[in-house]
């Protein structure tokens, strides 16, 4: 399976979410959602280290989330491929699709998109792009398959997104101490991918 696709998602058929907080919801102490067992499970069974990447039998990139078993609001540990991913998807992405792949008012929330959705799909819409029609609103995914800034990390960002769609990592900031190293073969191919 090849490391490099090309351009960011849309999902087909999601509601699109909202930011705003009202003040009742903002006294009140929420908690980081756990993660479903059941659902995660898909993306993390029979998973193995494969290059410094994490990837599932069939050969599909996914996460290494480690939270504290004692406050799983707490991440003590991401792979290098998630913590490259929450830093491209807030430097590339979360413009348009929202803070913590949340959504916004004119494009959806991968965090349900990629419930669904693919390792093809994503790949697919995010290097041809997508336009969708609903109820006479047009929703257009641009073509992202040119732009080295989102395509030599397109696995960091399904990675990532993954994550989120399970909430194995929950919104908000990683910081570079949460991070596993960056593998010999990341470095090599982000060099060989972006000249650098």
């Amino acid at each position: 399976m090849k490391r490099f696709g090309f351009g960011l998602v849309v999902a087909a058929g999601l509601s699109l979410a909202a930011f705003a907080v009202g003040p009742a919801m903002a006294q009140e102490e929420t908690k980081a959602p756990v993660p479903d067992p059941a659902f995660e499970k898909q993306f993390q069974e029979g998973k193995k280290l494969e290059d410094g990447k994490w990837v599932l039998p069939d050969g599909t990139p996914t996460y290494d989330v480690k939270r504290d078993p004692a406050n799983t609001d707490h991440v003590i540990q991401v792979d290098w491929f998630t913590y490259s991913g929450w830093r491209r998807y807030h430097a590339e992405c979360h413009v348009c699709h929202g803070p913590n792949a949340e959504g916004s008012s004119f494009a959806p929330a991968l965090h349900d998109s990629l419930k669904t959705m693919t390792y093809e799909k994503f790949l697919q819409v995010v290097s041809s792009g997508q336009e969708r029609d609903v109820a006479g609103t047009k929703y257009i995914m641009p073509a992202l398959g040119d732009n080295p800034n989102v395509m030599c990390y397109i696995d960091d960002l399904y990675i990532y997104l993954r994550a989120r769609s399970t909430d194995a990592l929950q919104g908000g900031r990683l910081s570079a101490d949460q991070r596993a190293e960056k593998p010999k073969s990341a470095q090599e191919y982000e060099k060989s991918c972006t000249g650098g």
